[in-house]
C-alpha cells in the first residue's frame, strides 16, 4: 500500500491511497476532491493515475476544500462517493446519479484489496469522518480537521505504519496573524484545526515501533512553517527523525510506502 497526497491545505485537500493485490489487482481511493474539476485530473495525471483507475471516493467534510468537485468528479467517471450522512445534508441537493454511498462512524467499507474505517473527530461541520486504511498488512492513518484529539480517535490510530496528521498552526503565529478575532477562536478552538503540538501529542500517544511514517498535512500558509511542524514532531518521535514528511499545501508530497 502506499500513499500521496495531492494538495494539503486551504486552497485544496485531496489524498490517493492505492494497494496492488497478490493477484496483481490495484484498488484505489481518493479521499476528499478539494480542488477544481481540471485542476484534480491534471494532480491526478502527475501522480500517473487516470479517474476511470480510481475506484471511490471518500469525502471528510462539507467545506470547500474537501469536497470542491467531488459530485462533479463522481459523476463524469461514474465512481461511487462515501460519506456521512451529516455531510451529505449539510451539502444540500447536489446530485450524485446513484453513486452516493452513506458512510458510518466504526463501519468498514470493504473496497477489494482496501478497507476503510470511519471515525467521527471534533469540527465545525456537521457530522465530520476522518479514516484509517489497511490492505490486511499495513494501516494508514488520515487525521485532518479536528480542534482536538478524543480517545475515540487516538483509538482508532493504534497501530498505524504511516500516518497523514494535520499540523495547521503554530499557536504563536496564530495569536499574531492579522485574522479576526473570531476566526483565530475558530482555528484555534476545541473544533478548529490541530496545532503543531496538539498533533505532536496526537503521535506520543499513538507511538509504536512500527510507525515509520508521519506525513505533517494541513499546514496553514499564513500561521505556520514547515520546519516548525517537523520540529514539533520530531521532538514526539522515538526514532529516526527522517520518517518526517511535510505536505506542501498547494503541491502535496510524492508516493510514500506505507
Amino acid at each position: 500500500m502506499r500513499f500521496k497526497s495531492l494538495g494539503s491545505g486551504s486552497t485544496g485537500n485531496g489524498t490517493l491511497i492505492e494497494s496492488t493485490g497478490h493477484g496483481g489487482r490495484t484498488t484505489r481511493v481518493l479521499v476528499d476532491c478539494g480542488f477544481g474539476l481540471r485542476h484534480l485530473e491534471r494532480k491526478l495525471a502527475e501522480a500517473g493515475v487516470r479517474p476511470a483507475d480510481i475506484n471511490a471516493v471518500f469525502i471528510t467534510h462539507e467545506h470547500g476544500d474537501h469536497i470542491g468537485c467531488a459530485s462533479a468528479f463522481a459523476r463524469r467517471f461514474k465512481i461511487p462517493v462515501w460519506m456521512s450522512r451529516g455531510t451529505q445534508m449539510a451539502i444540500g441537493s447536489s446530485e450524485w446519479d446513484g453513486l452516493l454511498n452513506i458512510a458510518r462512524d466504526g463501519q468498514s467499507i470493504d473496497l477489494a484489496d482496501l478497507q476503510l474505517m470511519p471515525f467521527t473527530v471534533p469540527h465545525d461541520a456537521r457530522e465530520p469522518l476522518q479514516l484509517t486504511c489497511s490492505d490486511g498488512t499495513s494501516k494508514l492513518g488520515i487525521l485532518t480537521d479536528l480542534g482536538h484529539a478524543t480517545p475515540h480517535v487516538t483509538a482508532q490510530l493504534a497501530q498505524c505504519h504511516a500516518l497523514l496528521i494535520e499540523c495547521n498552526h503554530d499557536p504563536d503565529m496564530l495569536a499574531q496573524s492579522v485574522y479576526p478575532t473570531f476566526l483565530k477562536q475558530r482555528v484555534g478552538g476545541q473544533h478548529g484545526h490541530l496545532s503543531n503540538e496538539a498533533a505532536a501529542d496526537i503521535v506520543r500517544s499513538v507511538w509504536h515501533a512500527g510507525l515509520h511514517t508521519l506525513m505533517a498535512a494541513h499546514l496553514s500558509t499564513q500561521n505556520n512553517r514547515p520546519e516548525l511542524a517537523r520540529l514539533a514532531l520530531a521532538n514526539a518521535v522515538v526514532s529516526d527523525s527522517d520518517i518526517i514528511k511535510v505536505a506542501d499545501p498547494r503541491d502535496g508530497s510524492p508516493w510514500l510506502v506505507v
